[in-house]
C-alpha cells in the first residue's frame, strides 16, 4: 500500500433527501447547532456569483500546486458531488481553471471547495458554479501527483470523510458528518424557526430585551449613573 499515493474507489454517500432538505437552511445557523467546531475556516470565500452549495463530498487530498488528483477527482465524480480538496492552503499555484471547470460542469459536479487558489477567476463568477476557495493566481499547477481521492483529509481543523455533508452559503463552508446528520437537521430547523419568531419581533417592536441587562448584571458589570 502506498500511503499519500492512493485511490479510492467506493464510499457511501449521505442520502440524496438530507441533502434536499439542508439545502435551502444558513449555513450559520447549522454552524450554531454543531457548536460552532465544524467550519472550514474564515478563509475559504466563494468565488461564485450567488447561490447554495449543497452534496456529498468527494475528497482530495493533494501537493501544494499540483492538481493531478483534481482531475482524477472531476473524471469519478457522480452528478451532485462536491469536490472538497486539501492543498494546505497554497497560494503559489492554482488548482483549475475555466477548462476543468467546464469540464466539472459537464461531468454534474455541484461544487468545489478548494483549500487552495483557482484562476480565471472571471469564468467562476460567469457560470456561476458554486466554488470556494482561499484565493485566486494567475499561475497554472503541475500534474504529477502524489495525492489521495475518497479518504479522509481536515482543513483548517476539520475531518471531512467522504461522502459527507458539504454545505455552503456566502458566510462560508460547514461539513456535516453523514452519521449525525438527522441530529443537526432537527437542531438546525429548531434555531431557523426561533430566529424567524425573534425577527417577527424585532420587525414589531415587541421582542423582549430584557436579557442583555441581565447578562451584564450576571458578570459583574457595574452601572454608573
Amino acid at each position: 500500500m502506498t500511503y499519500g499515493f492512493r485511490i479510492k474507489l467506493n464510499w457511501d454517500r449521505i442520502e440524496p433527501s438530507l441533502v434536499d432538505a439542508f439545502r435551502n437552511l444558513p449555513v450559520a445557523n447549522v454552524s450554531d447547532s454543531m457548536s460552532r467546531i465544524c467550519g472550514l475556516g474564515t478563509s475559504m470565500r466563494p468565488m461564485h456569483r450567488s447561490g447554495t452549495l449543497a452534496g456529498p463530498a468527494l475528497t482530495v487530498r493533494t501537493r501544494p500546486g499540483d492538481n493531478l488528483m483534481l482531475h482524477k477527482a472531476i473524471d469519478m465524480a457522480q452528478p451532485g458531488d462536491v469536490i472538497v480538496v486539501d492543498a494546505a492552503a497554497d497560494m503559489a499555484n492554482s488548482l483549475m481553471g475555466e477548462l476543468m471547470l467546464a469540464h466539472a460542469i459537464r461531468r454534474g459536479v455541484a461544487g468545489f471547495v478548494l483549500n487552495g487558489a483557482i484562476r480565471d477567476a472571471e469564468a467562476f463568477l460567469e457560470h456561476n458554479l458554486p466554488t470556494f476557495a482561499v484565493g485566486v493566481t494567475h499561475r497554472g499547477p503541475y500534474r504529477t501527483g502524489p495525492g489521495e481521492i475518497g479518504l479522509p483529509i481536515a482543513i483548517n481543523g476539520t475531518v471531512v470523510e467522504p461522502g459527507d455533508l458539504i454545505l455552503g452559503d456566502i458566510d462560508g463552508v460547514v461539513c456535516v458528518p453523514k452519521a449525525h446528520a438527522a441530529d443537526v437537521l432537527k437542531g438546525t430547523i429548531k434555531k431557523h424557526e426561533a430566529e424567524a419568531k425573534q425577527m417577527a419581533e424585532t420587525k414589531a417592536g415587541t421582542v423582549n430585551r430584557d436579557w442583555v441587562d441581565k447578562a451584564l448584571k450576571e458578570a459583574g458589570c457595574e452601572f454608573l449613573e
